[in-house]
């Protein structure tokens, strides 16, 4: 009977290693696949990996439907502050992508950038702001399209939350001195919420001058800096602009309050110039300032309608006075 005993007792055990065996082998395939795979996004919600030319599904797939894919590469993302939460992505735009934005700009109307007033919420010159640039609508070709679907991958944040992206020139002795891309005033939030995030793409290198600074950030005492960075540079943390190169940072805390440590501005430009293109992007989809316009943001609003949530779910669904719900044209609730 001891005998019979001993065996069961080996034989458990022999199928408990090989079950723990199989299992680190399958983290371990697990990790080596999704640490050498690009990851593509299918715009919003729909993930898929990319590993030996083989494109596969991934576990966290959420699936909308939408064919277009965007490319992200995780690889090539790093944090630079927690405080403000700011990340670097290395050549997130190919040569030809930024000569083609800056093309864009050069033929289209470039004018003087404004900065928004605190009080009235409109745009207005000041010598805060001295460069130049102009919008570019999200569909305004497929590369522009391509770019916008690549940063929605990257910041997990759909395009219809961006405003237009704005493409930007600064010459010689031209700046932005530090300031937040969070909105203070109410008129300017009513447009679909509040600044969250911002991707800073840079479209060319500058010989001397032109880092995008963050005087606040936790991390500007311990970044060393030699006679390649300007003076301004050395007043916070310095980003120095390389074509290709973009940044992400968020301008409101994850509870949605302003974020006042994501303080950033760009140094003036002290040899050569500079080309950039900024995307701001909102809580909620951006009407770009037509808060009377009756929309459904969302695909399924009318399936969503027809079921009754206008009446189960009225604060969503329709909104209240100061902010339209998701849902208004379904549920007849705009006003005339």
């Amino acid at each position: 009977m001891e005998n019979h005993k001993l065996c069961f007792f080996f034989f458990l055990l022999l199928v408990s290693m090989l079950f723990l065996c199989s299992t680190l082998f399958s983290y371990s395939a697990a990790f080596r696949f999704f640490s050498s795979s690009a990851w593509t996004w299918s715009h919003p919600f729909h993930i898929t990996a990319v590993h030996n030319n083989i494109q596969r599904r991934s576990v966290l797939k959420l699936t909308t439907g939408v064919e277009s894919a965007a490319t992200f590469n995780p690889t090539r993302v790093s944090r630079i502050s927690w405080q403000p939460r700011v990340f670097s992505y290395k050549k997130f735009l190919t040569d030809e992508e930024c000569e083609h934005l800056i093309n864009l700009a050069k033929v289209g109307s470039l004018e003087k950038s404004m900065v928004v007033n605190d009080e009235t919420g409109e745009g207005e010159a000041s010598d805060v702001r001295t460069s130049s640039g102009m919008f570019l609508d999200t569909a305004h070709d497929e590369v522009v399209a391509s770019i916008e679907r690549r940063i929605a991958a990257w910041t997990f944040l759909p395009t219809e939350n961006g405003e237009q992206m704005q493409i930007l020139h600064y010459e010689h002795g031209q700046k932005y001195e530090p300031h937040a891309d969070f909105f203070v005033d109410d008129f300017n939030v009513r447009a679909g919420g509040n600044r969250v995030a911002t991707v800073l793409m840079y479209l060319s290198n500058v010989d001397k001058g032109g880092e995008t600074i963050f005087p606040a950030s936790e991390a500007k005492d311990f970044q060393p800096k030699d006679d390649t960075w300007s003076d301004c540079a050395k007043t916070g943390y310095g980003v120095k602009a390389k074509k290709g190169d973009a940044l992400l940072f968020y301008n409101l805390h994850i509870n949605l309050t302003a974020d006042h440590m994501s303080l950033h501005g760009s140094c003036p430009v002290e040899k050569g110039e500079k080309w950039s293109a900024t995307k701001w992007i909102h809580e909620k989809p951006y009407k770009d300032g037509r808060g009377s316009e009756c929309i459904d943001e969302d695909e399924d609003c009318a399936l969503w309608a027809k079921e009754g949530e206008c009446e189960k779910n009225p604060i969503y669904m329709m909104g209240t006075k100061d902010d339209p719900g998701a849902c208004s044209k379904s549920c007849n609730a705009c006003s005339a």
